[in-house]
């Protein structure tokens, strides 16, 4: 609990700092005092830089949100995955959310679909998201039931057709929009609104509660199918539910942000390395340390170089992958255990 303690603490203050910063850096004293002023509290000192207030409300703070939501979304999805499969190695991308979704939203740049206005791209990446995953669960199942193999077979399958429906997609469109789809599937919190966050906030909310309500289920069925079965828990819907709840959450966090990697396999791993394996603890720190890994990641995409915005997918992805080697070398040693 202590740990779940200190990483509310920091998300709290890496959110503060992350809105002082920019190119009008804010002291944090006055960003804290914006906030308070916002909740009817005079107790500290607001923004002097011109506009200040407004730079923050407007352009900072939706960023912010977006960040600690998508944070939060994938930090759950990849908790429930490692769950379901038993495996630490197991992520969100593993049932084609991802792929599914970049197909989804190239394919609305490459033909310029506008049936829902600027909504387009993340309503057609959310869709495809979904029927991605549903397609992939739908395809392994077989007498009634899904073994864990045959649905990360079938996983590996579809990605691998995304993939090539992606590299078609990016062989007829122009110039203009392959640089859009590949600047889509870097990832980038630039120009998040507070619409945005209004639409995303929701469905990680929902799926970060389901997953919430699972977390005792998820703890039988770490101790085998059988004896979980023995214990009353239907494994069979379990599975669909997480599943579902996987495609939720992770289509909702990259259907306005792109692709942001290596957060759902990383984060739910070294918060497993730290808590233990129990799930009530392990979902809301994986939670918590999603969004602050986000939230710190996005700061210095932003920051690092003045007058760029870096992708967010390429620095997560910078630090996810060597970790990701380091696991599996770890996972080896151990013989695939929790370790």
């Amino acid at each position: 609990m202590a740990f779940v303690v200190a990483l509310l603490a920091g998300v709290v203050v890496a959110s503060l700092v992350a809105a002082g910063s920019g190119q009008s850096p804010i002291p944090l004293p006055e960003v804290a005092g914006s906030v308070l002023h916002r909740l009817g509290l005079d107790l500290g000192p607001l923004p002097t830089a011109p506009r200040g207030d407004a730079t923050l409300w407007t352009v900072r703070f939706p960023r912010v949100a977006m960040a600690l939501v998508v944070g939060a979304a994938l930090g759950a999805a990849g908790a429930l995955m490692q769950g379901v499969f038993g495996n630490p190695l197991a992520e969100p991308s593993v049932v084609g959310v991802s792929a599914g979704a970049a197909v989804a939203a190239a394919a609305s740049i490459t033909f310029a679909w506008t049936f829902a206005g600027e909504w387009t791209i993340a309503l057609c990446a959310f869709a495809g998201g979904l029927v991605t995953t549903l397609a992939v669960y739908a395809l392994s199942r077989a007498d009634g039931r899904t073994e864990v193999v045959t649905l990360v077979l079938t996983g590996i399958a579809v990605n691998a057709v995304a993939g090539a429906g992606l590299a078609f997609l990016l062989f007829v469109a122009d110039t203009q929009a392959r640089e859009q789809i590949v600047f889509w599937q870097l990832g980038s919190l630039n120009g998040t609104r507070w619409p945005y966050v209004g639409v995303v906030a929701p469905f990680a909310v929902v799926g970060c509660l389901a997953a919430l309500a699972c977390a005792r289920r998820l703890d039988l069925l770490a101790l085998g199918e059988r004896p979980a079965r023995h214990l009353g828990v239907d494994v069979e819907r379990l599975r669909i539910g997480l599943v579902v709840v996987v495609a939720l959450l992770t289509a909702a966090a990259v259907s306005f942000c792109g692709i942001v990697a290596f957060v759902g396999l990383v984060v739910p791993h070294v918060v497993r390395m730290v808590t233990g394996p129990a799930h009530r603890v392990v979902l809301p720190a994986s939670m918590l340390a999603g969004a602050l890994v986000l939230v710190v990641a996005d700061t210095v995409a932003r920051t690092f170089v003045a007058g760029a915005d870096l992708p967010i997918g390429m620095l997560t992805s910078l630090v996810g992958g060597p970790f990701f080697f380091w696991l599996l070398r770890r996972t080896r040693r151990s013989a695939g255990g929790w370790g």
